[in-house]
């Protein structure tokens, strides 16, 4: 889904934060969230609450479902 993968890595740029600082505020690795961001994986519908709720965004969002 490349609308998720292009929206996560804008959101962690605004934020100034690097994968591997993502990883450790959302308790995972940072290999998770190069694949996240590369397209080769998608989180897990618990994660992505996680980043939404982080991000002060909608799931709807990161999906591409709403702008």
């Amino acid at each position: 889904m490349k609308i998720f993968q292009e929206r996560l890595r804008e959101l962690r740029k605004l934020k100034n934060l690097s994968q591997k600082q993502l990883a450790e505020i959302l308790k995972t690795n940072n290999s998770s969230i190069c694949d996240w961001e590369c397209g080769r994986s998608q989180p897990d519908l618990q994660t992505l609450a996680g980043i939404a709720r982080y991000f002060e965004v909608s799931a709807d969002y990161l999906l591409g479902l709403e702008d």
